[in-house]
């Protein structure tokens, strides 16, 4: 590994590897307490952000690292500075960087043409320490995670691919349910399927509420992503049947919920669910430090 820019761009056996190593880190905390000794990251967000920051930060100290956060006050990247200037000054002082971005391409960009790692933290196309977190969390839950049948229901957005690469990958079954028009993009289903043919997973697709049945987990996200303008009014009513609720799971017969966050309660999830007995919200949340942290030891391995 010389970035983690998506999912798609690792092996299966590098991501058991990342689960493994992430698993390792957080039941043995004080083992990688020296693992970033004498590091620099630069976290450049162009989002505003709770999770993505904090853990981050907080794990690039518990390794030992130094982290610096750069926001948008300097002006927005591409605009003051060219975003290959920008990454080829901050690779004269950092040793990675952290981006979360609007675009892809400044990802990309960051990549090209710093000479350090780079780590995707979020583009609008990708979201993959959410979805290493999130198949952290299903692996501390089932012995095999090719046996997980997980369902995603609501607006296909950068975190339903990244879950769907990590799926086709791990030899995994995932169904993504989807009011019509708000699927993921066409070009991102035909390289997961492609993935799943190759590793063995199985990723459907479809429109159909009642393909819920026969999971273990289900996940949902805002209906409205961030930086979306659309009025929630516009699309409230074409939702609605896709809302997470306690019928719903029942009728999956899921014991585990599981969300990105930030949510809106009572609206794609209710707060019985949210704050049920098999909601792993909070376990998602955690497992997105010792993820990231699996991630920026074996960059820096």
């Amino acid at each position: 590994m010389k970035h983690l820019l998506s999912i798609k761009e690792l092996t299966q056996q590098q991501l058991l590897d990342l689960i493994t190593l992430a698993k390792t880190i957080k039941a043995n905390p004080a083992e990688y307490r020296h693992a970033l000794d004498g590091k620099s990251v630069v976290m450049l967000f162009e989002k505003p952000s709770l999770r993505t920051r904090v853990s981050f930060d907080i794990g690039i100290n518990k390794l030992g690292g130094h982290c610096l956060y750069l926001d948008q006050q300097n002006g927005a990247l591409g605009k003051r500075e060219s975003v290959a200037d920008f990454a080829s000054n901050l690779s004269c002082w950092a040793d990675a960087i952290v981006a979360r971005t609007f675009s892809h391409t400044t990802i990309e960009q960051l990549a090209e043409f710093g000479t350090v790692p780079v780590i995707n933290a979020l583009s609008d196309l990708y979201h993959p320490c959410q979805a290493l977190a999130d198949f952290l969390t299903l692996a501390e839950h089932f012995e095999n995670i090719s046996d997980v049948k997980l369902a995603y229901v609501g607006d296909g957005n950068n975190v339903t691919n990244s879950l769907m690469y990590c799926a086709a990958i791990l030899g995994a079954t995932m169904t993504v349910i989807c009011p019509a028009g708000h699927f993921p993009d066409g070009y991102v289903v035909a390289e997961v399927q492609e993935l799943a043919s190759r590793y063995g997973g199985k990723v459907v697709l479809t429109s159909d509420i009642g393909a819920i049945e026969g999971h273990d987990a289900i996940y949902t996200d805002t209906w409205i992503s961030m930086g979306d303008p659309t009025p929630l009014a516009e699309i409230k009513d074409k939702f609605a049947p896709y809302q997470v609720n306690k019928g719903l799971m029942a009728k999956a017969g899921a014991h585990f919920f599981m969300h990105c966050l930030p949510a809106h309660r009572g609206v794609e999830v209710t707060d019985e669910v949210m704050d049920g007995e098999g909601s792993l919200i909070l376990q998602q949340a955690e497992n997105r430090m010792h993820a990231q942290n699996a991630v920026l030891v074996t960059l820096f391995s």
